[in-house]
């Protein structure tokens, strides 16, 4: 029975906190121009100034500043938590230059006792084998995504993807690098940034049969969609990668929507139709690239372009403007 009552008399306060957070408008003028006062804990209409809440909680920092400087002294900031470190950057180091928080020297005796504090700090930031794994395995896809010069979001979104491989336990039995490339090929493809498996297997030293097989080996046990490939998306490469003008880009991506309204697309691997709209936007641009050079960047064959060449100006019209 006494329970009963405490509940009674504690079931106000918690509904008057649950209105307090729902409150998003003035109960007398309606207005939803609120303000928080912190000073006073309060929230206040704007309009007709009518006190809604009261006692709310400060959620800024406990210390004052009546500064700037005060103000920069006392904030404390560290990095951002990243999925590319296997303690998500929140573990802490003791540094090697032996000073105190003053600057000044420590004595023999302290010296010693850091250096013992920072051997077992060393030790225990990796503790067991998941997270001596994962400390091998995400070094592992950094050096992949260096060798790539892929951008920080394919880069976390790789440490996510390998993350929930380990913690599905998927990684018994598999190679860590041919893990770590699947993951990191499986990111590009999710945010649409065209990485072949050749490429990826040249930055990983494994082959591409190994990646292509840990890949599908993810895509099935993690249950991933993956969008299917666009030729727009190679364009941007191939013209990065030949050194043409942006003009030439443009000209490429009207040919594709173009192709695309005509129905040639489909059916046709995404790199032999970009490559064909490259060399078409090269050749009406007068940058021309020969097809043995747009080949060997888009890794086809001469005869993939040379086919899907004649496809595309047989079934469409280009205009020159002069």
């Amino acid at each position: 029975m006494g329970d009963e009552k405490e509940d009674e008399n504690l079931s106000p306060h918690i509904a008057s906190q649950a209105e307090t957070v729902k409150v998003q408008c003035c109960p007398e003028c309606g207005s939803q121009r609120l303000m928080r006062d912190y000073e006073c804990a309060e929230v206040v209409c704007m309009d007709c100034g009518f006190v809604i809440t009261q006692k709310i909680a400060d959620r800024g920092p406990e210390w004052r500043a009546f500064t700037n400087e005060q103000r920069a002294k006392r904030t404390r900031v560290g990095a951002p938590v990243t999925y590319t470190i296997h303690d998500k950057g929140l573990s802490t180091m003791i540094d090697w230059h032996d000073r105190d928080v003053y600057g000044k020297s420590l004595s023999p005796g302290q010296k010693a006792q850091v250096y013992r504090l920072r051997k077992w700090q060393r030790r225990i930031r990796v503790s067991d084998a998941t997270e001596r794994n994962l400390a091998f395995a995400l070094s592992e896809i950094t050096k992949i995504a260096n060798n790539l010069n892929l951008p920080k979001n394919i880069l976390e979104t790789a440490s996510v993807i390998y993350r929930k491989a380990v913690k599905e336990r998927l990684i018994r039995g598999r190679s860590i690098q041919g893990v770590t490339s699947a993951a990191v090929y499986l990111a590009c493809r999710q945010c649409r940034l065209a990485r072949t498996l050749e490429e990826i297997a040249q930055a990983s030293s494994v082959n591409k049969k190994e990646v292509g097989r840990s890949y599908r080996f993810l895509v099935r046990e993690l249950d991933y969609f993956v969008p299917p490939l666009k030729p727009s998306q190679y364009i941007t490469k191939f013209s990065n990668q030949l050194t043409m003008q942006g003009k030439v880009e443009e000209i490429a991506h009207k040919i594709l929507i173009a192709a695309k309204e005509s129905k040639l697309t489909s059916g046709r691997g995404p790199t032999g139709i970009a490559a064909a709209a490259s060399y078409i936007a090269s050749v009406l641009t007068g940058e021309r690239r020969t097809q043995r050079e747009i080949a060997e960047i888009a890794q086809v064959t001469e005869v993939t372009i040379r086919n899907r060449y004649k496809e595309l100006v047989k079934r469409l019209v280009f205009e020159l403007s002069m």
